[in-house]
């Protein structure tokens, strides 16, 4: 799924008859701002051979997957990332074990895309963004 998919997802209608504007919105922003430095840090951990499969939480609220890279409250910013690898998220059991190869097989390359897992109150899901 590409961040538009996922944004179109969540524009639904707020009850009223209106869409309401998506969370997700900002997270494009976000995105943007942040690319370098999560594209950096995904260089790092397959450089320093923890994985070939870094996987990026973004989230507004608390997550217990990874380490916090960039955080929302001292950036000025609306979403919070932390830095994962396959490895956690199938030792935590996110993604199951039969599923792995079904993952890595739609694992797109991460010096071009970053792999995203966005949480949000609605649930979670994959998303590979580009960096350029």
């Amino acid at each position: 799924m590409d961040l538009e998919e996922l944004l179109a997802a969540q524009a639904g209608d707020d009850g009223q008859g209106k869409k309401k504007e998506s969370p997700l919105k900002s997270l494009k922003v976000d995105l943007n701002f942040y690319k370098d430095s999560i594209k950096e840090v995904a260089i790092e951990i397959m450089a320093e051979g923890l994985s070939q499969y870094p996987i990026f939480v973004a989230h507004q609220h608390e997550v217990s997957l990874g380490e916090i890279i960039l955080d929302r409250n001292e950036l000025g910013t609306q979403w919070t990332i932390q830095a994962s690898t396959l490895e956690e998220f199938v030792e935590k059991g996110v993604i199951i074990k039969e599923r792995k190869e079904l993952f890595i097989k739609n694992y797109k390359k991460p010096e071009d895309h970053m792999c995203l897992f966005v949480v949000v109150p609605e649930g979670a899901n994959f998303v590979f963004y580009p960096y350029k």
